[in-house]
């Protein structure tokens, strides 16, 4: 009777043993694929919500740079016949799916050929202040005492100012056109570029590698331009994300209360201006803009997650290891 049972305890043994070595494989296969690291577009991916927020972000780039070009015509031919059409009717051609205005102009046109002054004011703010913010950080922090005193000062002075009431009273008292209100909207924003920036660089100038190349005899602007600005950018572009989300939404503000681009241009924000005075007979107008305002800024803002967790080393393992847990459980 022993024999049965020492040779059923050896077989359960060894399979435990051969579990833990599969189990011990798969695990060094892991360490491998994290160590050698994974394309950028194999972990976006390895994110689906990430992945549908890219998609949808780069068809609005098409849409911006095509749209305009594409259904121009469309967006401000009037057809009185067909004003107010609710969604869903074709009886006016395939252009009216999503509805037509009170002037009979196609909300699909319309919401197409906007996406281009919508989207161009956002990333412009946004690329402006990035560049200029982390210039003047990079300035204060590298090379302090009075000059950078002097840019946090005029930091505080910008970041006291609530920037949406700001960018009201400038755009009051200037004329609200395309340029200006890229200027006011940068110019909120470089405080957030600039201060992160300005961090980064006071605790990067001390590490060791830093002290070595100016031991070697290299310039500041070297030094900076070498080992410092590899370092912030990464930081800087998750920022400059999420901005672009907060950008859009004040440029949208603004032109829902007028004082941003102006008729016949067209924003989103405008649309939803001009479609709250229709609420209870055709909701569509304010509708349709408002979901592609909250639809992008969303498509952003969990895009701004995939960035930061990319371009940190310690949350990246997160996306470039395997399923292994999938693999366990089949």
């Amino acid at each position: 009777m022993s024999e049965p049972v020492t040779y059923a305890a050896n077989t359960a043994a060894g399979g435990g043993t051969a579990i833990a070595d599969t189990r011990a494989i798969e695990a060094q296969a892991e360490m491998v694929t994290v160590r050698v690291g994974l394309p950028w577009w194999q972990l976006l991916a390895r994110d689906p919500l990430a992945l549908c927020s890219a998609v949808w972000l780069v068809f609005l780039v098409v849409c911006m740079l095509l749209g305009p070009e594409w259904l121009g015509k469309a967006a401000t031919d009037m057809n009185l016949r067909a004003r107010n059409a609710p969604p869903g009717s074709t009886e006016h051609g395939w252009l009216m799916i999503l509805g037509s205005d009170a002037l009979g102009r196609s909300m699909l046109a319309r919401l197409v050929v906007a996406s281009r002054n919508t989207l161009a004011v956002a990333v412009t703010s946004v690329v402006l202040a990035m560049i200029i913010g982390g210039v003047l950080g990079l300035i204060a922090g590298y090379v302090g005492r009075g000059v950078g005193n002097l840019i946090m000062r005029l930091s505080d002075v910008v970041q006291s100012f609530p920037s949406l009431l700001l960018a009201v009273v400038v755009l009051y008292m200037l004329e609200p056109r395309v340029a200006n209100l890229i200027i006011v909207l940068a110019v909120t924003r470089i405080p957030s570029y600039l201060r992160v920036t300005r961090a980064e660089v006071l605790e990067i100038r001390e590490r060791g590698f830093v002290d070595a190349a100016r031991a070697m005899g290299g310039s500041r602007t070297h030094i900076l331009r070498r080992h410092v600005v590899p370092i912030v950018t990464p930081t800087l572009l998750t920022i400059m994300t999420v901005d672009f989300a907060i950008v859009m939404l004040s440029e949208s503000a603004l032109s829902f209360l007028g004082i941003g681009i102006q008729p016949p241009e067209i924003t989103w924000g405008l649309m939803v201006a001009q479609g709250r005075n229709y609420l209870a007979q055709a909701w569509w107008l304010a509708f349709f803009p408002g979901l592609m305002i909250m639809a992008t800024t969303l498509s952003a803002n969990l895009l701004s997650n995939w960035v930061r967790m990319v371009t940190d080393p310690v949350q990246r393992w997160r996306l470039e290891a395997p399923k292994m847990a999938a693999k366990t459980d089949g």
